[in-house]
């Protein structure tokens, strides 16, 4: 299952068929009814325990509002979802909590990473971050640790963070470029290590000693310069080998470039 946030303030799901080798439509959701609201992005609530049916799905949105949907029950109509109003500029980025589903995470142009309590008054959220010096533009929950988030921002630092303790990081990194997206490797056997997409900076894998992050400092295992635009999306592939590194697709922004490659 394949979900899309376009910019056009709708979340589209796909489905591949294998047998014939086939991307098709399974459905539309408008999430707003207005084509001047993008949305900006969308998280799966399933990544850390993948189940039959889809799961649920975090949207952010251009005007500062999240929601969140469920795939199976909703339709097109907007009275579906549950939405709310989160961040004064763009939300760049909508998380979910992997080890409870009713915990989202959002950072935005704002510089505020902020948590919400989806059974709760979302008028408020259950903690904010105000110390950022620019935009936070992404949230990865980490698969295999419970409590701690990877946070990214125009700063160029990838700040890990204990949900617990959210105001102060546990380890930071200054991995250059300005951070667009970070994503946790799958396997439990390389849970130190962060794909970072870093904008002007092309793509590194940044390892970090998760025993004890305040202790050391940040790794570059390893970088990829191929792309010749804005290095925006990246990730790992969830089918892993036997041995040796893994596959990780990533594309750039202006060239409309997707590229695979090992690390």
């Amino acid at each position: 299952m394949l979900g899309i946030a376009d910019s056009e303030g709708n979340i589209t799901l796909h489905e591949w068929n294998q047998d014939e080798s086939h991307l098709g439509n399974v459905s539309s959701i408008q999430v707003i009814p207005s084509s001047d609201v993008l949305c900006l992005s969308l998280d799966w609530s399933n990544r850390r325990s993948p189940v039959s049916h889809p799961g649920r799905i975090v949207a952010s949105l251009s005007n500062g509002d999240l929601c969140v949907l469920d795939p199976e029950l909703s339709s097109s109509e907007p009275e579906n979802l549950q939405s709310w109003h989160a961040h004064d500029f763009e939300p760049w980025i909508a998380a979910w909590d992997y080890w409870n589903t009713d915990v989202v995470y959002s950072g935005g142009d704002d510089l505020k990473l902020k948590a919400w309590d989806i059974r709760e008054d979302l008028s408020r959220p259950i903690f904010l971050n105000k110390r950022f010096d620019a935009g936070v533009t992404t949230i990865q929950s980490h698969p295999h640790m419970e409590h701690l988030i990877a946070v990214g921002s125009y700063d160029s630092r990838v700040r890990l963070i204990d949900t617990r303790k959210p105001q102060t990081p546990v380890a930071e990194a200054n991995v250059g470029g300005g951070v667009w997206r970070v994503k946790w490797h799958p396997n439990e056997a390389r849970k130190n290590d962060l794909l970072v997409a870093c904008m002007h900076d092309g793509f590194k894998v940044v390892r970090f000693d998760l025993s004890d992050p305040s202790a050391s400092s940040a790794e570059i295992l390893k970088r990829y310069d191929s792309h010749e635009s804005l290095a925006y999306g990246v990730d790992w592939s969830f089918k892993q080998e036997n041995s040796g590194d893994s596959v990780v697709a990533s594309c750039s922004f202006y060239d409309h470039s997707l590229h695979l490659w090992k690390a």
